[in-house]
């Protein structure tokens, strides 16, 4: 073939692997809820996990395995123990994740990265009355982040081990309250299953496509997002919890320079308007249900201007931001903010868009659960499916 779009490609010659990996991790001990002397006799700063997962790479031969040759992505499931099911719960995590060969090191060793991302349930949270010591998760329902490095050593044609480490985050996104959220630094141990081992037959060709030059262009990504949120309000010198979920409602148009296959920067124009924005209350006296105010609509409206920096591989892209607004009425507005976002190709310019906004490298802001769309998309098609 001359190219990554004139044969279509059945998905059967993909490449379908399964792996099983066990996961151990010392848990941070950032919340007081890790530190009290009263917390339950049976907590521990240790947490194990079990995970199975389905994963594909593109077919050999295909302009996407060429460039993103040595790349599995594909989706998982995990057990977590943290010793403490009466106050933590034991969750299930389902996630989508991809890894990539970043070092050959020999003809049987390679060092790869890999990301998880997805949802974690079967939490038990916060309760004031019967989990109140509980101050590290307030959903049932919690985001789950995993990054790490590890070996992959192969036994033999269809089996290889995985060696390596990872950090794990779980959050709930500042949806509900509280949100100190559950950070862990761990080990892995895993095999993986080869399922589809293609070796072309005895008189075979196999037609390899081309790796064209990338024609570098200027594209047009435009996100539609919101969420809801939870806030803390300063009042004198602490932060109260306000009772009330408030809504958030964003866009962004970012022209994005193309540098390559795997590369994409640019600015972006970011409208928003956050319903929690400058919240205040007065003479608010702990342990009463005091009344939270909100300002006039325009002090919770901003337009900010931000830096875009997009890693693209197949299906998915990792996004990264950081900008401030230079259009509104001060208070929660100042600063700088931060986003990390994944956008999930649906279509050929058409994207899901899930991230979460930082503020001042620190405070937790809100989820961006979106859609995108991308004008001027020249980038070659890596499968014809």
């Amino acid at each position: 073939m001359s190219n990554g779009d004139s044969t279509r490609i059945p998905f059967t010659k993909f490449s379908h692997h399964f792996s099983a990996e066990v996961r151990s991790a010392y848990v941070f001990p950032t919340s007081p809820f890790y530190k009290s002397e009263i917390a339950n006799d049976a907590l521990t700063k240790q947490a194990i996990a079990g995970h199975v997962r389905y994963s594909f790479a593109l077919p050999k031969g295909s302009l996407g395995n060429q460039i993103f040759s040595k790349t599995q992505q594909g989706i998982g499931v995990a057990v977590f123990s943290f010793g403490n099911d009466r106050e933590l719960g034991t969750p299930i995590a389902s996630y989508l994740f991809q890894n990539a060969e970043i070092l050959r090191l020999s003809k049987l060793s390679s060092l790869h990265y890999e990301w998880n991302f997805g949802l974690s349930s079967g939490w038990r949270p916060y309760n004031p009355v019967s989990n109140p010591m509980n101050m590290v998760m307030g959903s049932k329902v919690n985001a789950y982040i995993n990054l790490g490095l590890f070996f992959k050593w192969r036994l033999n044609k269809q089996w290889n081990m995985m060696t390596g480490a990872d950090f794990t985050h779980f959050s709930n996104g500042n949806t509900e309250y509280p949100n100190a959220g559950l950070n862990m630094i761990g080990a892995k141990l895993g095999l993986a299953y080869n399922l589809t081992e293609h070796r072309p037959k005895e008189g075979e060709i196999v037609e390899t496509a081309l790796v064209p030059s990338f024609p570098r262009h200027v594209s047009y990504d435009f996100v539609l997002f919101g969420s809801w949120r939870r806030k803390g309000i300063e009042f004198g010198n602490t932060q109260v919890a306000s009772p009330d979920k408030y809504p958030v409602v964003g866009a962004y148009f970012a022209p994005m320079y193309n540098l390559g296959y795997r590369m994409r920067a640019g600015v972006s124009i970011d409208m928003l308007y956050d319903g929690s924005g400058n919240v205040y209350t007065e003479d608010y006296i702990v342990g009463t249900e005091q009344p939270f105010y909100k300002p006039h609509w325009k002090e919770q409206l901003a337009l900010g201007l931000s830096g875009r920096a997009d890693f693209t591989m197949p299906i998915f892209t990792i996004s990264v931001g950081i900008g401030t607004h230079i259009l509104h009425r001060g208070g929660d507005f100042s600063g700088t903010y931060q986003s990390l976002a994944l956008k999930t190709k649906v279509t050929r310019s058409t994207f899901l868009h899930i991230g979460y906004s930082i503020k001042d490298f620190r405070d937790p802001n809100y989820l961006m659960l979106g859609i995108g769309y991308r004008f001027n998309n020249k980038t070659p098609l890596l499968v014809n499916f």
